[in-house]
C-alpha cells in the first residue's frame, strides 16, 4: 500500500486519498501516531491491512485508535496476528480470552491504587513482549492518561563516552524485586523461582530496524558486568559508580523530548512496541474506576 508523508504541520501519512481510507497523524516529533478510519476487528480480518499496521507500528512505536468499539475477540484476534498471547502472572486474564489482561482499578480497592514507574513490559522475561495492544474500557474523566518514551532516541542522544563505556554491559531484571516486593516473603520467592531473574544487554538491537535500543528500566536491578579492571579503582566504584550509571541511564526515559502523552476515552486503543520504548500509567485521578484491557505479545530474546 503506498503511503506518503505531507510537509505541512502536523504530519500526515495518508493510505491512499480517498477520505474515508486509513490515514494516520504524527502526534509528536519523537514517537507516536494516531491511526483513523480503521476499526480493529475488521482491520483483523484482512492480512493486506495488518501488514500495513506492522510497518506503521515499527515506523512510530506507538499507535493509537479512538473509538473502537469492539468485542474482547476481536481484541485478541487482532493482537494475534503479531504473535502468541501472553499471561501475566500477577495481573488477572480474561478467563474466556487467555492472554488478555484486565488492568481494572476500583475506588473500593485503595491498596489496588499502586501504579508503576517508567518501564518496558516484563523485561523480567527470559523472552520480553515484542508489544502490547491495550483498550480503555472505563476511565477517570479527567487524568489517568498514559505516556511513552522512544528508547531508541534517548539511545541516540547518549553523550558518546557513554554510549562507549556501555556497549558491552549487560544488566539483570526481576520480577521478585517489583511485582514481588508487597507479597509475603514465601510467595515473594516462589514468584523467583518461576520467573529467574533475566539478564539482557543494555543496549539491544532492533530486529526490525537495526536502530540501537537503551535497555534498561524500572525492572532493571544492576549491571552483571561492571566490576572490571576498566571500570573499577576501589571497591566503591563498584557500588556507586554502577548504580549511578544505572540511575542516569534510567532517568533518560524522563526526558519530555523523547516522550508522547495520551489522554484515555472509552474505546481507544493504543498499540506500541515494547522492544523499542517505555511507558508510565500516571496516577493523577481521584479514586474512581479505570478499567483497561491488554493482549500481550510474545518476543524474542535481546540481542
Amino acid at each position: 500500500m503506498n503511503t506518503a508523508v505531507s510537509t505541512g504541520a502536523p504530519a500526515v501519512l495518508r493510505a491512499t486519498s480517498l477520505p474515508d481510507s486509513p490515514r494516520i497523524e504524527l502526534l509528536t516529533c519523537a514517537l507516536g501516531a494516531e491511526v483513523f478510519h480503521l476499526n480493529l476487528g475488521e482491520a483483523s480480518r484482512s492480512p493486506q491491512m495488518m501488514e500495513q499496521v506492522r510497518q506503521w507500528l515499527i515506523a512510530h512505536k506507538v499507535l493509537f485508535f479512538r473509538n473502537q468499539d469492539i468485542t474482547r475477540a476481536e481484541h485478541v484476534a487482532f493482537a494475534r496476528h503479531f504473535g502468541e498471547l501472553e499471561d501475566h502472572p500477577v495481573a488477572g486474564s480474561d478467563p474466556e480470552h487467555p492472554g488478555l489482561v484486565r488492568i481494572y482499578k476500583s475506588p473500593d480497592s485503595p491498596n489496588d491504587r499502586y501504579e508503576n514507574s517508567w518501564h518496558t513490559d516484563a523485561t523480567w522475561r527470559e523472552k520480553p513482549p515484542f508489544g502490547c495492544v491495550l483498550r480503555c474500557v472505563e476511565c477517570p474523566p479527567v487524568g489517568g492518561d498514559t505516556m511513552w518514551a522512544n528508547m531508541a532516541l534517548a539511545y541516540e542522544k547518549l553523550p558518546e563516552h557513554i554510549k562507549q563505556q556501555i556497549a558491552g554491559l549487560r544488566a539483570r531484571h526481576s520480577i521478585e524485586c517489583t511485582f514481588g516486593a508487597a507479597m509475603p516473603i514465601e510467595k515473594r520467592l516462589a514468584l523467583k523461582a518461576q520467573y529467574p531473574d533475566a539478564e539482557h544487554p543494555v543496549v539491544r538491537t532492533h530486529p526490525d530496524t537495526g536502530e540501537k535500543i537503551l535497555f534498561v528500566n524500572g525492572f532493571t536491578t544492576h549491571f552483571t558486568n561492571f566490576h572490571t579492571a576498566a571500570n573499577v579503582r576501589v571497591g566503591q566504584d563498584f557500588t556507586q559508580g554502577s548504580s549511578q550509571l544505572l540511575q542516569y541511564l534510567i532517568s533518560q526515559a524522563w526526558i519530555p523530548e523523547y516522550q508522547i502523552r495520551w489522554r484515555w476515552q472509552p474505546n481507544s486503543v493504543a498499540m506500541w512496541d515494547n522492544r523499542s520504548t517505555q511507558h508510565y500509567a500516571v496516577m493523577d485521578y481521584p479514586p474512581c474506576h479505570r478499567k483497561m484491557e491488554r493482549a500481550g505479545i510474545m518476543g524474542d530474546v535481546p540481542f
